[in-house]
């Protein structure tokens, strides 16, 4: 599920895997999956400078209405937008317990592309870790350190409700690996819990 994560330009906002056969993240409006996330990371971590830019490929759906009802699709009552069409597909379980995050999320990918193609665009997203100043910024999205750090935290944890059987995708792994071997900007003093 999304978690909310308190931003610097925007208050609150959600950020998070929000379907268990898949590993894509939203940040609000904006999707893109896990493994992507996770390795423009470790290869922003592995440049060893205090501050970095550069862009992303996401997919955008500014439209609330094309992202859909999520809690409607959870439980089954309303199926409408992206998430409708990818919960119709990939139901909530049935019972509590087989809900955990699918460290096999990323084999659904070219599924997931494929459904948020009708809603989405694709859109070259600015990302900045500035060190100096303490910030990341994920296009219009700013985070001071300890949140931005949060949210590696939330990936690394599988958010909620986290990986099935503590069992994580290599590109987690390799995030977290990453980060821990160079601690610099914005990755200093990143603990994974």
């Amino acid at each position: 599920m999304p978690l909310p994560f308190e931003s610097l330009s925007h208050g609150t906002v959600a950020f998070g895997f929000f379907n268990i056969v898949s590993d894509m993240l939203l940040l609000e409006h904006y999707f893109f999956f896990a493994e992507d996330f996770c390795t423009w990371l470790a290869d922003m971590a592995e440049k060893e400078e205090i501050s970095i830019e550069t862009r992303w490929p996401v997919f955008d759906i500014p439209d609330r209405s094309d992202i859909g009802d999520l809690m409607g699709a959870i439980h089954g009552v309303h199926f409408s937008g992206f998430m409708g069409e990818l919960y119709k597909k990939y139901p909530f379980p049935a019972h509590q317990e087989d809900f955990k995050q699918n460290p096999e999320g990323h084999d659904t990918r070219q599924i997931v592309e494929d459904i948020i193609a009708h809603y989405s665009f694709r859109r070259s997203i600015p990302v900045v870790l500035d060190g100096a100043k303490g910030e990341a910024a994920f296009a219009e999205y700013r985070f001071e350190r300890s949140r931005f750090q949060a949210l590696l935290s939330y990936v690394w944890q599988g958010g909620y409700p986290r990986w099935r059987e503590g069992l994580r995708p290599a590109s987690v792994a390799r995030m977290k690996e990453t980060v821990e071997a160079h601690p610099h900007g914005l990755f200093e003093k990143m603990v994974f819990p």
